[in-house]
């Protein structure tokens, strides 16, 4: 199979997978799901300008686990288990929501996934047994990503099991819309099972 209908397949299918991510969010709401708003949201915010400067990553309660004793250990886990715990993605400055550079990025991202599930099926292909075999087989790069990257995020650090199920909606669905695109571009070899 030719390196240009490999690429033609995944930028059509990076397209299926982009659309479907943008009707997801913004006529289905699967991306935001389980977000809610902050309960007084101004004072929450003016605290944070305050004591956060810098953007990041932030775990609360903090300890660094590297340099600790056993004394500071339980009573890091008496404090993580009377709460309040979490995550807090920061952005000390404002920035455009939807910005052009986030779509391109997003369309990017969604290309090379897609990419390397044509490359996965074009050389499986001659194992699957026809058009519905193919969909399925990439619909699962949905499932395994899901799995490997949602679901960790869900047990380690308290992800809302709606939001967890919400991304493995999303991830299953775009893989099979994407897989319709490349089942019927990459076929098996007429030497071995045809679609």
């Amino acid at each position: 199979m030719s390196a240009g209908k490999i690429f033609l397949a995944a930028l059509l299918g990076g397209i299926a997978l982009f659309i479907w991510g943008a009707v997801s969010h913004m006529a289905l709401g699967l991306g935001d799901s389980n977000f809610k708003g902050i309960p007084n949201e101004e004072a929450v915010l003016s605290a944070m300008k305050t004591n956060l400067t810098e953007p990041g990553l932030y775990f609360f309660p903090w300890m660094d686990m590297k340099n600790s004793s056993p004394e500071a250990m339980k009573a890091w886990e008496e404090k993580y288990m009377a709460g309040p715990n979490g995550l807090l993605v920061y952005h000390p400055t404002g920035e455009k929501p939807l910005a052009p550079k986030q779509l391109i990025i997003q369309f990017l991202t969604d290309f090379l996934a897609v990419l390397f599930a044509t490359i996965l099926l074009a050389k499986a292909a001659s194992n699957i047994s026809g058009y519905f075999g193919r969909v399925i087989f990439v619909a699962t790069f949905g499932l395994i990503s899901t799995l490997a990257l949602s679901f960790p995020y869900w047990n380690w650090y308290g992800f809302p099991f709606g939001h967890t199920l919400a991304e493995l909606i999303e991830q299953v669905v775009g893989f099979f819309i994407a897989g319709l695109v490349l089942a019927a571009f990459i076929k098996a070899s007429s030497k071995s099972v045809t679609a």
